[in-house]
């Protein structure tokens, strides 16, 4: 099973660093952070160990958001301010379901 030591961020174009990861049953995870994003800080920083919290969404086979499938409270197809322990719930539930 994937957790969130396993992914990989780039920095992003525009500031930040992301992280897509796409899961074995076609579903794929996006964890972002820049000073744009639902994080903690709203900065844009180089790498994920400067930031303690996370946005994250989720997408399914066919890249539609289905975030709110797994976490009822995500505005807009993203969840905010999500810490490791929160995203590493996430990822499990997302890799237990069929897409």
């Amino acid at each position: 099973m994937k957790m969130f030591k396993d992914l990989e961020f780039k920095p992003r174009g525009f500031g930040g660093v992301g992280a897509h990861h796409a899961f074995d049953n076609g579903m794929e995870i996006s964890v972002q952070a820049s000073k744009i994003n639902y994080c903690t800080p709203k900065e844009d920083l180089t790498s994920p160990d400067d930031f303690s919290t996370f946005e994250v969404a989720i997408m399914d086979n066919q890249g539609e958001f289905v975030t709110k499938d797994f976490m009822p409270d995500a505005n807009d197809g993203v969840l905010g301010w999500q810490g490791r322990g929160d995203i590493n719930t996430l990822m499990l539930l997302v890799q237990s379901t069929k897409a």
